[in-house]
């Protein structure tokens, strides 16, 4: 009697790696068949026995696909986000690369090995209309000590923005790195540990090769800048000499030098008149070109009281200089 065994599998869902492997070779992707697929098969042998022939069919034997767990961070800053009065925004994506849907805790962490300064995680951010780019009060801000993504299918992805502020020492052009970690929320641990139940389906939920949990660096640059303040003067006197005698003016230059890679804001400049000396009227400048005295369009003022000058926004590099004069009484 000759015997045939023809194996048939269908499978209810998309076919993928070996089950036995339990898929644990690509962790970049979503892996396999998809977690909850029903897997069924049957066998058949023929046969022939004297004249005739015939065939039987084996039970069926069916099995339920479970859930890998894992997950891939990646960081999308390509250089250093650069931070100033405002915080950094940096940007990373959190991937489901599992073959279940599965959300995932988040973890910043600013205080990373070889930092030259630690910032202070402000706030994490999800991506929430998905065009790359923090827009404030349409992001959504998750709750401090229980951030987490959304649920992810398997392949996809979500954006992340951790918003970090500079700590005080911070130097210009000093870096930072600032570490965000994703894990999954129904567990994580050595590849092949399994969660009972938890899984798609109902099924078991099973540690992948990334462990369920992954993390990736972005980094941050301080951009800031220093101001130096240098006040000088000179005198002309009645005879046309530089005595400082009464009747004498005397002329201040003020010299503002704003340094670094940043800018300052808000920046005046502010003097008092000496005692002893009366302000000249119509002898304030900034940068050579007249100021009026009033408080009008201009940028300054200047009386008995004092001069104020508005620069506003200064970047490093730039000197601004402001003069007036007054006369000796």
């Amino acid at each position: 009697m000759n015997t045939y065994l023809t194996p048939f599998r269908r499978v209810a869902g998309i076919a993928g790696c070996s089950l036995v492997a339990l898929c644990l070779a690509s962790p970049a992707h979503a892996t396999g068949v998809l977690a909850g697929t029903l897997i069924e098969n049957t066998a058949t042998a023929t046969y022939q026995t004297g004249a005739g022939s015939g065939s039987v069919t084996s039970n069926k034997v069916t099995v339920k696909v479970d859930e890998l767990l894992d997950v891939a961070v990646a960081t999308l800053s390509t250089a250093p986000a650069t931070a100033t009065s405002a915080p950094a925004v940096l940007i990373y994506s959190v991937t489901n690369s599992g073959n279940g849907p599965e959300a995932f805790n988040l973890a910043a962490d600013p205080k990373v090995s070889g930092n030259a300064f630690d910032g202070a995680v402000k706030s994490l951010v999800l991506d929430s209309n998905g065009n790359g780019v923090y827009d404030p009060g349409v992001d959504t801000v998750l709750t401090a000590g229980a951030a987490a993504t959304p649920e992810l299918g398997p392949d996809k992805s979500v954006k992340v923005f951790i918003l970090v502020t500079l700590p005080a020492g911070a130097t210009d052009a000093q870096t930072s790195q600032v570490r965000l970690t994703a894990t999954a929320q129904t567990g994580a641990g050595t590849p092949g540990t399994s969660f009972t139940g938890k899984g798609e389906g109902g099924g078991d939920a099973v540690v992948g090769i990334t462990t369920a949990s992954a993390n990736s660096l972005a980094a941050l640059i301080a951009s800031l800048a220093n101001i130096t303040l240098t006040k000088s003067a000179s005198i002309l006197d009645p005879f046309g000499t530089a005595k400082p005698v009464p009747g004498a003016v005397v002329t201040y230059s003020l010299a503002a030098k704003v340094t670094g890679s940043g800018e300052l804001d808000g920046l005046h400049v502010i003097d008092t008149i000496p005692d002893g000396t009366t302000y000249v009227p119509g002898s304030l400048k900034l940068d050579a070109a007249a100021l009026t005295d009033g408080a009008d369009s201009d940028a300054g003022t200047g009386g008995t009281g004092g001069i104020d000058v508005t620069l506003g926004k200064v970047a490093g590099g730039t000197t601004r200089t402001v003069v007036f004069a007054v006369k000796i009484n």
